[in-house]
């Protein structure tokens, strides 16, 4: 608006049954991202996506805009951030004078692919910013390339992969907006946190300062751990309408994300910026040549209308279509790992074949060999990774005689490897030459008895990939934990640049080294664990098909952890551990079994030397386990009791799939109470008002009772002792058909 005229613009944009996305370009040029809403609630269940139809595209008519901000952020040294932007990613001189060039707008599979082209004049840099709709889906992924097309130099200090509005939603307020972010340490992963945005960002009374705040809530991730610290994820959900903005950053390092307000017309003026590492973060600056280019981390953002778990339902639909096709998604095999409570890196033939026999009989279909396979007894298994040959005094026969009983037993055998180190007392920390290891000031960079190697090198993947055609060819493997047990930051010197770029040249290049090995052997299962959850993000989990969700031992920790990890994993990549020992009473085993079947069961434990009885009721799990899994494959999350907290004495988490709805309840006691325990209760909302439905325990067969109310769609749980746990089925209850 100017002396009272309402300029024209341009519209480009997209909408469907699931979601508008609408981009306006104003009469100088500068293009601004308008709306990002879901059209309407996400309230189906059964998987299925709608018919999508177009927006105008391209065409021009009168619109009124206020100020906004620009399509992507882009911080540059000798240009930097406006006045008031602060430390903010919003604001950027580059990023204002970007103007719109052009755009494109293509189908590509279940894709609407955006592209639009910006330029600024005065460095020559030309955006070009793609946002890929999943039609029908109400999810967008986002990243912007930047080429220098000028003749001199420009050096970049960060660069935005989504910039946009709107965290209160259409006719929202900032008021009525919550912030939720999740930490994820080591042993608790996914403790999701919520807090009222204006307690975040206070109302600082704009009009009489004639100005706004350059506060921002931000979260930041460093190193190479992508979940070292916090999820790589957000959400910002409207308390009022239920309009929420689900996020993630699909990237296997550093990331950081912000919300703030900024100068406009309306006081709800908003934005949230998703990045990959940055130069004031991350030790990130990239010096771009002419014709050179940069190219961001994906981003991800879902928009719903039906709160936080419709926006999950939408993400989680997103994940099946992003993620390489693998039949793993669909068979679900239950893993025997000899690790947890269990062996504990300590194999050998004696140890493990009793335990290939006992896991064979409990209904398990993969049985991997953890860490230790490959030292010598008496060493221990962290500084010695890196050659990857097996033990001959752990298996004096080799260790094909344990491979080939577990392929006798019906399954498929698997070894765990730490391929991104190699341990100071490896001989691989001398056979490969210097270039190949992370450095910093011309030295290696030592990480808790580990030299982090440098897949940008070629002697490192050539060297793997033999290790890999190896284990797959020669020893038969069909399963391969990949774990990651060091955090590195900021990164590595190696080749000449900022610490941060080689980090986010080494991760691209682990990417391309795990593409290569999925090309080679389609059929083999790669599972991704990085000291339990530490490395939990969709540019591993989008190639590789499960993700351990945890390292934690005690199996009263298990259940908010278990709970809680649908919200950043499809469920059916999402491996929970279940570890019975034969000490345990039944309930304290069927507490732990419960704990994964709503995910993907990873059994450990001494089976071998439980009672008869004791192994009926782990089989008894597994095999109720396989008769619903193949749903899983297709359910969304819910959670009854909210997100979990860390030392709720209830918890549970919900599945919904076309079939039936599935419920895991925990009931857990403070410490000191379980003897003191009496029957309690726990009264789920799970289903719509006057819904019919058949509510049964599943497993175990014995201790819960179900009261179902059909007006209020209520399911009331009893669990009259703690700790324990059930696994319910809710299907609908047909009419009756008697005559």
């Amino acid at each position: 608006m100017a002396d009272g005229k309402v300029e024209l613009s341009r519209v480009i944009g997209w909408a469907d049954e699931a979601l508008e996305l609408r981009i306006e370009v104003d009469g100088e040029g500068a293009a601004r991202l308008r709306r990002l809403a879901a059209t309407q609630d996400d309230g189906r269940s059964d998987g299925e996506v709608p018919v999508h139809s177009e927006a105008a595209l391209g065409t021009d008519r009168e619109v009124g805009h206020g100020v906004s901000l620009p399509l992507v952020d882009v911080v540059v040294v000798g240009s930097g951030r406006k006045p008031e932007a602060g430390k903010r990613y919003c604001e950027s001189i580059v990023g204002e004078r970007m103007r719109y060039v052009s755009h494109t707008m293509r189908e590509n599979g279940p894709w609407q692919v955006l592209t639009v082209m910006l330029q600024d004049a005065a460095t020559s840099l030309v955006a070009s910013l793609t946002y890929e709709i999943l039609m029908g889906g109400g999810v967008v992924r986002s990243w912007t390339k930047l080429t220098n097309a000028g003749s001199s130099q420009v050096a970049l200090e960060s660069v935005t992969s989504f910039l946009g509005n709107g965290m209160a939603g259409p006719g929202g307020a900032l008021g009525d907006v919550d912030v939720l972010w999740a930490e994820n340490d080591w042993l608790s992963e996914s403790r999701w946190q919520v807090r009222d945005l204006r307690d975040a960002l206070p109302d600082l009374n704009r009009q009489l300062h004639l100005s706004r705040s350059r506060a921002r809530f931000a979260l930041t991730n460093l190193g190479s751990w992508s979940s070292g610290t916090y999820l790589p994820m957000g959400a910002v959900c409207n308390r009022r309408t239920g309009h929420t903005m689900l996020w993630q950053v699909e990237h296997n390092g550093a990331w950081h994300w912000e919300l703030g307000e900024f100068a406009g017309a309306d006081e709800n003026a908003s934005y949230v910026a998703l990045l990959g590492p940055t130069d004031s973060e991350h030790h990130w600056r990239v010096t771009l040549h002419p014709e050179e280019s940069f190219e961001t981390v994906p981003v991800a953002v879902a928009v719903s209308q039906g709160g936080l778990e419709g926006a999950v339902a939408r993400l989680t639909r997103y994940r099946r279509v992003l993620r390489r096709p693998h039949e793993d998604h669909r068979k679900l095999p239950v893993v025997f790992n000899d690790f947890m409570n269990t062996l504990m890196g300590d194999p050998t033939t004696e140890r493990l074949l009793p335990l290939v026999r006992a896991a064979a009989r409990a209904g398990a279909e993969v049985f991997c060999i953890d860490s230790g396979w490959y030292t010598e007894i008496g060493e221990g298994w962290w500084e010695k990774v890196g050659n990857w040959e097996p033990s001959k005094s752990r298996f004096p026969n080799g260790i094909a005689e344990v491979l080939d009983q577990i392929r006798a037993e019906g399954m498929v055998p698997g070894l765990w490897i730490e391929p991104e180190v190699v341990g100071v007392r490896s001989l691989m920390a001398q056979q490969l030459p210097p270039e190949a290891f992370f450095t910093r000031q011309g030295g290696r960079v030592l990480a808790q008895g580990r030299w982090h190697l440098d897949f940008r090198h070629p002697r490192v993947r050539e060297h793997l990939d033999k290790v890999i055609d190896f284990l797959v060819d020669d020893l038969g493997i069909g399963y391969l934990k990949t774990d990651y047990n060091v955090n590195v930051s900021p990164g590595t010197e190696s080749g000449s640049v900022a610490p941060g770029v080689g980090l986010l040249q080494h991760n691209r290049a682990l990417l391309d080294w795990f593409d290569g090995i999925l090309d080679r052997h389609p059929h083999l299962t790669i599972e991704n664990c990085a000291s339990g959850g530490m490395r939990t993000d969709y540019a591993l989990l989008s190639r590789l098909q499960l993700q351990s969700t945890s390292d934690q031992q005690d199996f009263l920790r298990c259940p908010p952890i278990a709970a809680a990890a649908p919200v950043a994993i499809a469920p059916e990549q999402a491996a929970v551990w279940a570890y019975p020992q034969p000490e345990w009473d039944d309930d304290q085993i069927a507490f732990t079994l419960c704990s994964a079947m709503l995910g993907r069961v990873h059994l450990s434990g001494h089976l071998d030397r439980m009672t008869n009885a004791q192994q009926r009721l782990v089989a008894q799990a597994i095999d109720v386990y396989k008769q619903i899994r193949m749903n899983l494959a297709d359910s969304v999350p819910f959670w009854p009791l909210g997100l979990p907290g860390w030392a709720d004495p209830w918890v549970a988490l919900g599945m919904r799939s076309p079939a039936a709805t599935y419920l895991v309840v925990w009931r857990r006691e403070p410490s000191g109470d379980t003897a003191q325990a009496k029957p309690v209760e726990v009264a789920l909302r799970v289903a719509p008002r006057s819904t019919a439905a058949n509510p049964r325990v599943l497993y175990p067969a014995a201790g819960a009772q179900l009261r179902w109310d059909p007006a209020g769609g209520q399911l009331s749980v009893l669990l009259p002792r703690a700790p324990s746990a059930c696994l319910v089925e809710i299907s609908p209850k047909l009419p009756d058909s008697r005559p």
